[in-house]
């Protein structure tokens, strides 16, 4: 709610009730209002419905279900191309495991500045965190990631036990990459040494213990998720005759553009 400043008559102060963990299971962190705000209305992709990523959402379940018990578990990067899949799998992450005490704060990367504080309010909580970043990546000057990587694996105090960092990124190192940078590289005594400015790319994503990668669908897994998504269409051959058509046009194979061929061919006469 909003109320007059008490230093400065007039200013306004944005304040938030307290967030209820037990029945929010998700936040995030509003800039304007230097705080967090319960997420209304979740996402609601169903785990199930995720297609052609199976190797990637095992490997994901089961750090996360580590985490949940209390075991060693690792901060999570998931890079990779676009649209196939990254962000929809934390979020179906989030209600597959909800119910068992799983809580996600979402904080944008220009925001990351406040990741420490948020981290102070939650440590002392009976839930588990994870805090997702969602299309993370570092432009050279900013300064944003120092705060990331003192949560990551702390400074002189230990990161909470139960807090964990899950990103998306289509940049594998998080950081650009300049041909520059491998060129100041050198060999010594037949040993290869890295430029600084790659040992500060390779060091940042190297705090992610669980790194897993993202490609393009091929043809039949991008078939597959067009088949989960129409399941009682009778003549599949012009299905996916037209659901290629749509991917060429394009120009990607994935589930992005799986999502949204059935969301301009849902209902149409031909495919129910």
């Amino acid at each position: 709610m909003l109320h007059d400043g008490p230093h400065k008559k007039g200013a306004l102060i944005v304040t938030d009730p307290r967030i209820d963990w037990n029945t929010s299971p998700a936040a995030l962190w509003r800039r304007h209002r230097s705080g967090l705000r319960a997420i209304r209305r979740l996402d609601p992709v169903d785990w199930q419905d995720l297609t052609g990523i199976d190797r990637q959402k095992q490997a994901l379940a089961r750090n996360t279900e580590r985490f949940l018990a209390g075991q060693p578990s690792n901060n999570a990067l998931l890079w990779g191309s676009r649209g196939t899949g990254k962000s929809s799998l934390i979020k179906a992450l989030l209600n597959r495991y909800r119910e068992q005490g799983l809580r996600m704060i979402e904080v944008d990367k220009d925001d990351l500045v406040n990741l420490p504080e948020i981290v102070d309010d939650i440590c002392e909580l009976p839930f588990r965190f994870v805090i997702y970043c969602d299309d993370l990546s570092f432009d050279v000057g900013e300064s944003g990631y120092k705060a990331l990587k003192s949560v990551l694996e702390g400074s002189l105090e230990l990161p909470p036990e139960n807090v964990r960092v899950y990103a998306t990124s289509n940049r594998r190192h998080l950081m650009p990459e300049f041909m520059a940078d491998n060129l100041a590289s050198d060999v010594r005594g037949g040993e290869l040494h890295p430029a600084e400015a790659i040992e500060e790319q390779v060091s940042l994503a190297d705090r992610f213990g669980l790194q897993l990668s993202f490609y393009p669908f091929s043809k039949d897994i991008y078939l597959q998720a067009i088949d989960a998504l129409f399941p009682n269409v009778a003549d599949r051959q012009q299905l996916h005759l037209e659901a290629v058509r749509f991917a060429t046009g394009k120009g990607v194979r994935n589930g992005r553009t799986a999502q949204q061929f059935y969301r301009q061919h849902a209902g149409d006469p031909r495919f129910t």
